[in-house]
This record gives structure tokens, C-alpha cells and sequence, in this order.
């Protein structure tokens, strides 16, 4: 999705795709198939390049040191990036900061959970996302699988509290080298089964004091890591009116979808434009609320490409002209992210009801029944 955004700003882009035909090998020409863990493909797939960026955090800490020890210019780089990396070095780094955070403590066995306190939830450190790496844990039974996957893979356990939040927001920043920044509004997620499944911009009914101190904390948090491109904050509106700091991610994140067709600037052009030290597009958006919907894969595989979404198009694009459709070039399987659609206008209540009608409509949920 920085595919589109560097072609009309004249960035040649160079890729390291993990297997032949993933989504963006389909629309990068310069591409090789790659291991991001092997450091000899990465200083193959980035010498001569400007400078370096990531779709994932999932890149060897101690590799890109090696990169910037070459002369490449990593953006993030290590030293911020580690904190999306590792939730444990997070939780410290925003401890020491002051940054409000659920209670946490790394554990290494089930007594450990014990003493911290059930219920909570339980993290591997490294490696997890969407769901993935993540448990509620009410018994001392419930601890068997974290661990287990913890040994296998060789992390550590991170334990929090169960937060009891009254919703999910997302607040979205962009930082270049020279210290420019950007917020854009902050939004309102839903999850479903750990997926980001829906965003709506701006949070509904989030009084302006909130707003102002979820984007101050993001915009903070980028300063004190040394953040370059976008930070997204994912943060727990709690019932009592606060705002904890749930996760971190350096990249272009799906909570920031819908400022691809909501926004004056999209996440994936100012994460460009940051990494480049250029000066960064207005954040503001376009109209009064925009809506994306996440198109998950349906009950059953539909065989390599996308194959029936496309057939999503004549209804879901007839019934609504100014539906914005992103399809991803993947294989469709059950709960995987295949594409988003974008809404935006001036009723919240309408735009929703198309955002969510054009997602059903591409997942199969509604099968061919006529309007």
C-alpha cells in the first residue's frame, strides 16, 4: 500500500518478499524472494537503497544494527524499533517514562502468574500479533499453552492485567528525522477474534480533552524513542475516563486504513515521506467521519488469488459509488485479512451501514441476495 503513494512521488521502491507472489510483489517490480532473518539477503536487497523501512517489526534487532554499521540509513531504526519488538522492553522503556500502562510483570512459570494475580493476559514478548501470542488466562491450567509456546520459540512471558475497558482506540502519528510531526484523529477499534475488524474515524464521543492527551502521549512516546514514520498507539479507553498504552507498532498499521481515502494525506505517503525527511502532508481529514471494515476470508478457502472477491465488485460498487474498495492479491482463507473497504461522509450511521455492507458483501455473508 506505499506502492501507490511512491509512484506518484517519483520513490523507486526495492522489496524483500518473503515468498514469490505475496501482495507486495504483486505491484513492486524490483523484488527479491527472501529470509528477512538472513542478513546476507538484507545487505543484498539494500545496498544502494536511500534508506530502509519495514511492513513488520519482526526483523532481527541485531541485524539492522549490522545495517546501520554498513552506512544504511534504517528508519526506524534498532533502537526505536526494538519497542514494538519486544513488549517487554516496551513496558520498561514506558515505565520509566510515565507513560500509563496496564499493570504488567514478565513471568517465567505458572507460580509466577499466580502471585501477579488471575484473571490476566498473557504475552509472548516477541512475535505475536493479530491474536497471535496472546492468552486470557483465568486458571493456573489456562498458563500450560503460553509456556509451552514460550519454550518452543524461545521468549519470554509477559503478564498484565485484564484491563476492563470500555472500548479500544487507536492514536496515529508520524515523525521524520528532523522532528516534524503529525497527528491524525484518533479512532475507535473493534476487534473480532484478535483481528482488527473495524475503525472508525474519529472515536465517536470522545470528549476533546481525551483526544488531546491520547495524541500528545503518542506524539510524546515518538519523541522519547526516536521514532522515524508513522507510531501507531494502540490504548485502552478505560470506564473511568483514562487511556492505557496497549501496543506499539512502527509501520503503516491497520487502524490507519481508512486515512487512505479519509485523509488529506494517507499513513502510507507520510510514512514515505517521513523516512525520506521530507516535509510531511496535512493529517486532517476529508470529511466529518470516514469507516473501514477489514474483508476477512470466508468459512472456506477459495484457492490461490483472490478469485470470488472480485465478483464482489459489480453489486458492492453499483450499490455505492463512493465506496472505496483494497483488495490485498492474497488467498482467501478463513479469518484472514484479504482487503478493506473505506467510507467517508457526513452521517456516521450511513456510513457504517455501507462499510459494513460492502464488507459482508465481499466475504460471502450475504450471499447473492438482491437489494
Amino acid at each position: 500500500m506505499m506502492a501507490q503513494p511512491a509512484l506518484a512521488l517519483a520513490l523507486p521502491l526495492r522489496l524483500l518478499a518473503e515468498a514469490p507472489g505475496v501482495s507486495a510483489a504483486q505491484v513492486i517490480v524490483d523484488h527479491e524472494v527472501g529470509d528477512y532473518r538472513d542478513l546476507d539477503a538484507l545487505r543484498a536487497i539494500t545496498e544502494g537503497c536511500a534508506v530502509v523501512t519495514f511492513d513488520h517489526e519482526h526483523v532481527p534487532t541485531d541485524h539492522l544494527r549490522a545495517l546501520e554499521a554498513d552506512g544504511v540509513a534504517v528508519r526506524p531504526g534498532p533502537d526505536a524499533l526494538v519497542h514494538a519488538q519486544d513488549k517487554a522492553v516496551m513496558r520498561e522503556r514506558l515505565g520509566a517514562l510515565g507513560v500509563p500502562c496496564p499493570r504488567n510483570a514478565v513471568v517465567a512459570d505458572t507460580a509466577e502468574v499466580e502471585e501477579f494475580g488471575f484473571p490476566c493476559v498473557l504475552k509472548t514478548t516477541r512475535g505475536g500479533y493479530d491474536g497471535k501470542g496472546v492468552w486470557v488466562v483465568r486458571l493456573a491450567a489456562d498458563c500450560t499453552e503460553p509456556f509451552e509456546t514460550a519454550r518452543r520459540s524461545g521468549v519470554r512471558i509477559l503478564a498484565e492485567e485484564l484491563v476492563d475497558f470500555s472500548r479500544e482506540l487507536s492514536a496515529i502519528v508520524v515523525r521524520s528525522p528532523s522532528g516534524q510531526a503529525a497527528a491524525y484523529p484518533v479512532v475507535q477499534t473493534t476487534q473480532l477474534d484478535g483481528i482488527c475488524h473495524e475503525v472508525v474515524a474519529p472515536a465517536p464521543d470522545l470528549s476533546e480533552e481525551l483526544a488531546g492527551q491520547a495524541q500528545q502521549l503518542a506524539l510524546r512516546v515518538a519523541g522519547e524513542l526516536g521514532v522515524t514514520g508513522v507510531l501507531a498507539v494502540e490504548l485502552f479507553e478505560t470506564r473511568d475516563g483514562r487511556i492505557l498504552v496497549n501496543e506499539l507498532a512502527m509501520r503503516p498499521h491497520n487502524t490507519g486504513h481508512w486515512t487512505q481515502d479519509g485523509a488529506v494525506t494517507s499513513q502510507f505517503e507520510n510514512h514515505l515521506r517521513a523516512v525520506m525527511d521530507l516535509p510531511l502532508g496535512s493529517p486532517a481529514p476529508r470529511a466529518p467521519w470516514s469507516v473501514m471494515v477489514n474483508i476477512l476470508g470466508g468459512p472456506e478457502p477459495d484457492g490461490e488469488g483472490p478469485g470470488r472477491l472480485y465478483d464482489g465488485y459489480p453489486h458492492a460498487l453499483a450499490r455505492d459509488p463512493h465506496l472505496r474498495v483494497h483488495l490485498y492479491g492474497k488467498e482467501s482463507r478463513p479469518g484472514r485479512k484479504v482487503g478493506h473497504v473505506n467510507v467517508y461522509g457526513d452521517d456516521l450511521e450511513d456510513c457504517l451501514e455501507r462499510a459494513r455492507h460492502a464488507a459482508a458483501w465481499f466475504r460471502g455473508d450475504l450471499g447473492n441476495e438482491s437489494e
